[in-house]
């Protein structure tokens, strides 16, 4: 484990495509998500292309608000191998900021039928400004393999 970014990686009973297929629907995020703070997307168009953002209602409790909402920016969207997105923040005027972080699933086929998916975390990118306000990461690490362990059920159910 690299001092700024978490990892865990599962070998899931189907092929990367349908794993991908799932990863690209924002509309599947909060049953896949590991930590419970992601609630529903607000956008119900499916990632096709790096660039694209997509908003996420939130809920953490130690929010200054509880309830937020984060606009994602797709980074990496390489079908069915890779796809990652910065999270941001919308000013309430359409101005994005994307504080640093970044989620990632790599895919890789493990035969005919398995696929290995590993999910990253990695906050490398965030300035010590606001690493004095959050602790990185934000969540235990066992939440990586509680949200592959959803993601498997969803695309093996």
């Amino acid at each position: 484990m690299a001092d700024d970014s978490v990892s865990a990686t599962t070998v899931i009973n189907a092929p990367a495509e349908a794993i991908f297929a799932v990863l690209a629907d924002p509309a599947k995020h909060a049953a896949i998500d590991g930590t419970g703070w992601v609630r529903e997307t607000l956008d119900s168009k499916p990632l096709s292309t790096a660039g694209q953002i997509f908003r996420m209602s939130m809920y953490h409790p130690n929010h200054p608000d509880g309830n937020y909402q984060m606009a994602n920016r797709v980074q990496k969207f390489d079908p069915p191998s890779t796809i990652s997105w910065e999270p941001g923040n919308d000013a309430g005027d359409g101005t994005l900021s994307f504080p640093g972080w970044t989620w990632r699933y790599d895919l890789t086929p493990a035969g005919p039928s398995n696929t290995t998916v590993t999910l990253s975390y990695d906050w490398s990118a965030v300035p010590d400004s606001i690493r004095q306000h959050i602790g990185f990461p934000p969540f235990p690490p066992e939440h990586l393999g509680n949200s592959l362990a959803h993601l498997a059920e969803l695309v093996t159910s």
